[in-house]
């Protein structure tokens, strides 16, 4: 199929499951996703004169991930959102089976988008291949020719490719996996962003740590060096590792540095986070990731039967406090607050559960500030997720029914390394994501609960007094090409 073809098939799916999968009670209201389909991860986060391109990967024609284009939003303000033509779909002989994760610069005002071509060797089998399209306009794109050859040593599993800029040297990272089916992540160097030329092995598991690395993502964060990648069969230990694919960090990456499981840790303690990818604007560096995690109960979330999966976060600051990464919510969130003063409430609760007046709603952001806890403390969340902390352990622990087995309870869990002092939660239709004393921890998960509730009810033994600010959250607005 050529590829205007291929774009008007795309079309015609919107146009033929847009209304049922709008209709959802579980859609979110300010959090993106893809019109229809399968929303996948940040393919590509870049600011260019003064408005920001976000490209994702994306499945339009069903829920699977069996063929993925480039799908593109631009926003000037993460308010208003404009949802472009595809920029990329298959179409050469190395992308005919899909287009999938990359990243996105800018040389010389031209946007450059790197992605995964997905193959068919002559045994039928998927082979994997580095691309990249260009453009002036910011709109439509080029494709240029495969990058480079697959290096030895490694499977066909090369994929990723993340693109960065220092002085005047441009690097690539990809991750892949060795032919003893471990995870590793390369380096590359270019003078140009044509030719390239392999200088290392930025790191590479051991055993047990990971049979696949991807959504490689390297920077330097208030002067420390920085590693994203996603790692899938990284095995799990007591209460960390917990997700079938882990997304996580090391950092003070040097030169001859072996990375050992030890360095690696958790982005987010919550059961749906995977491929965050970064980009800077502004000074700040900005992260966005894919709310879900590859073959985690994709196909037992209830939005499948209208057509359409997954969502991203919202945009995240991070910052490095000396020791690991803080995330916070970025500033830009507040104007999704429908009014700008809060509902207030003071709350003293011993040995009781209660709700607090005005304090509800399916798309909502609060701020919790305690003065004191005595035993346990929680909130429970529409019936149906619970999040508590149990001070004598400073143990954190988000709770949610098994997503195939809904009789049963899953847990996620994280100790602090100090008392819990504050906590931000950001609730849309069917997720939640919670920032811990400052964004020292983060949970992240998908919820779907009864769309008809939305009450809050909070539980304490012993004695709590606590503060809470909440602002109902209203929708992002969004236009289609279509």
């Amino acid at each position: 199929m050529k590829e205007e073809e291929f774009k008007k098939s795309v079309k015609k799916e919107i146009h033929k499951n847009r209304n049922e999968v709008e209709a959802d009670p579980h859609r979110q209201s300010y959090h993106l996703m893809a019109p229809v389909g399968l929303m996948g991860e940040p393919a590509g986060l870049v600011e260019r004169d003064g408005e920001y391109h976000l490209f994702f990967q994306w499945n339009p024609f069903d829920t699977g991930h069996s063929m993925k284009i480039r799908g593109h939003y631009r926003t000037v303000d993460f308010l208003h959102y404009t949802l472009e033509e595809p920029a990329l779909v298959p179409g050469e002989w190395y992308d005919a089976e899909g287009c999938s994760a990359g990243s996105a610069v800018i040389k010389d005002g031209v946007l450059h988008l790197f992605y995964t071509g997905y193959a068919k060797d002559k045994d039928g089998q998927i082979r994997e291949y580095p691309a990249v399209a260009v453009s002036e306009n910011g709109h439509s794109f080029e494709k240029q020719e495969v990058l480079l050859d697959l290096p030895e040593n490694v499977t066909s599993s090369f994929r990723s490719p993340n693109v960065w800029r220092e002085g005047d040297q441009w690097f690539m990272a990809a991750g892949s996996q060795t032919e003893g089916d471990r995870g590793v992540i390369l380096l590359y160097t270019s003078p140009d962003l044509k030719e390239w030329e392999v200088v290392k092995r930025l790191a590479e598991a051991g055993n047990q740590e990971g049979e696949m690395w991807e959504n490689p993502d390297y920077f330097t964060l208030d002067g420390e060096d920085i590693l994203f990648f996603s790692a899938r069969g990284l095995t799990s230990e007591d209460i960390h590792f917990r997700n079938a694919s882990q997304a996580g960090y090391i950092s003070g990456v040097t030169e001859g540095k072996r990375w050992r499981k030890e360095d690696f840790r958790e982005l987010d303690r919550g059961f749906e986070f995977y491929a965050p990818q970064t980009f800077e604007t502004g000074g700040r560096r900005l992260m966005i990731a894919w709310m879900g995690v590859p073959g985690q109960y994709e196909e037992s979330h209830p939005t499948v039967n209208s057509g359409w999966t997954h969502t991203w976060t919202i945009p995240r600051e991070l910052s490095w406090d000396g020791d690991k990464i803080i995330q916070r919510p970025f500033p830009e969130a507040r104007q999704w607050r429908k009014s700008r003063e809060p509902v207030e409430k003071k709350a003293e609760i011993t040995n009781d559960q209660q709700e607090l007046e005005g304090v509800n709603g399916r798309a909502a952001e609060l701020e919790i500030e305690f003065e004191s806890l005595e035993d346990m403390w929680a909130v429970e969340l529409f019936r149906e997720a619970s999040f508590s902390y149990k001070k004598s352990e400073n143990l954190l622990t988000l709770s949610r029914p098994h997503p195939e087995e809904p009789e049963m309870t899953e847990f996620r869990h994280v100790q602090l390394d100090g008392p819990l002092r504050n906590l931000h939660l950001f609730i849309d239709r069917s997720s939640l994501e919670i920032f811990v004393n400052g964004g020292e921890e983060v949970f992240t998960s998908r919820i779907f609960a009864d769309a008809a509730l939305s009450d809050l009810a909070f539980t304490s033994l012993g004695t709590s007094t606590f503060g809470v600010k909440m602002w109902e959250l209203g929708p992002v607005e969004i236009t289609s090409y279509v």
